[in-house]
């Protein structure tokens, strides 16, 4: 089905399914947002996807000096503890108040499964802590190619799940952002696969559920999206695939099944190349019943959500008060 065809079906979403076609509601971009996409394009992270070769040349260079994925930035009031689960080192970060009745958040974070955690993320992660007063939940996923999706997808499943078991009765939103969200997406694909519940919330950040990015409106879209390109998303995500089709669920959980996953809210911008992705994901799980709630904002990037502009704290703020 076409992207235009899509947002004709999603205008008339019942309630607990919200979007806005950007050129008739939206607002438009704020003076903030129009020099940090400028200023975007001036910074290697477009070059680092511009072609297959740029990508390999990146994992190289990151298994020669691996990045470090301790917390920086948490700021004040956030304690944070590191254990290992399914061999995998996890954060746990909490309110230096007290953590007793709070909530949880498990928070995957981006990087096309090559990168490492990153002080942005570190920094949200703090946020979400600090201002909404919830157990955060971080595990440091192994990257690829070392790991691949057939290993990652269910073990990030299993701390899911036991994370659900030791909530009790607690709240718990599962939140990713980019290659994070899809991780999130074939998670609780994989917790209702193998008869586990849900997650109460899904928050999906410009999510990453294609990795074919085949779509031809999204050759177009390359060319606007200050931060992405095409070969190289291509390429990370055949490394994640390794010996999966990169068709597989695991690998691109839009193709996967929808029936009776957790409510979802999705963030997504009109200059990010994967945004008709978060249009096709928003329409499938409509239609399998799922409660959705799809944010597309005029001319925003890539990852908006977690930047430092009116439309990334609007977006942060809806955020803190869905988890809270």
């Amino acid at each position: 089905m076409s992207v235009a065809r899509l947002v004709s079906a999603l205008q008339f979403c019942p309630v607990g399914c919200v979007f806005s076609p950007p050129a008739r509601r939206d607002p438009a971009p704020s003076l903030q947002s129009r020099l940090f996409n400028l200023l975007l394009r001036q910074l290697p992270y477009k070059q680092q996807l511009a072609s297959a070769e740029a990508v390999q040349a990146h994992v190289q260079k990151l298994a020669l000096a691996p990045a470090s994925f301790e917390p920086t930035g948490l700021g004040r009031g956030v304690e944070a503890v590191l254990t290992k689960m399914g061999g995998w080192p996890v954060y746990y970060t909490a309110p230096s108040s007290g953590h007793e009745g709070c909530n949880f958040v498990m928070f995957l974070h981006g990087g096309g499964y090559i990168n490492e955690i990153a002080p942005a993320h570190w920094r949200f992660v703090g946020e979400m802590t600090r201002r909404a007063g919830v157990v955060c939940v971080v595990p440091i996923y192994p990257l690829a190619p070392r790991a691949t999706a057939k290993d990652v997808v269910p073990v990030t499943g299993e701390l899911l799940r036991m994370l659900l078991e030791d909530a009790g009765q607690a709240k718990v939103t599962v939140v990713g952002n980019s290659a994070g969200a899809g991780l999130a997406l074939a998670a609780c694909q994989w917790l209702r696969d193998h008869g586990h519940r849900q997650p109460n919330l899904m928050i999906l950040i410009s999510p990453g559920a294609d990795a074919a990015v085949g779509r031809p409106e999204q050759r177009e879209i390359a060319a606007r999206d200050p931060i992405q390109d095409i070969p190289g998303i291509v390429e990370a995500g055949r490394l994640y695939a390794g010996e999966l089709d990169i068709g597989h669920p695991f690998v691109s959980p839009l193709n996967g099944a929808f029936r009776c996953l957790a409510p979802m809210t999705i963030f997504s911008g009109t200059r990010d190349l994967l945004y008709p992705d978060s249009v096709d994901l928003a329409a499938r799980a409509r239609a399998a019943g799922v409660p959705v709630e799809l944010h597309l904002w005029r001319d925003q990037p890539h990852n908006y959500a977690l930047m430092p502009t009116p439309e990334g704290r609007r977006a942060r703020k809806m955020i803190l008060q869905a988890i809270a």
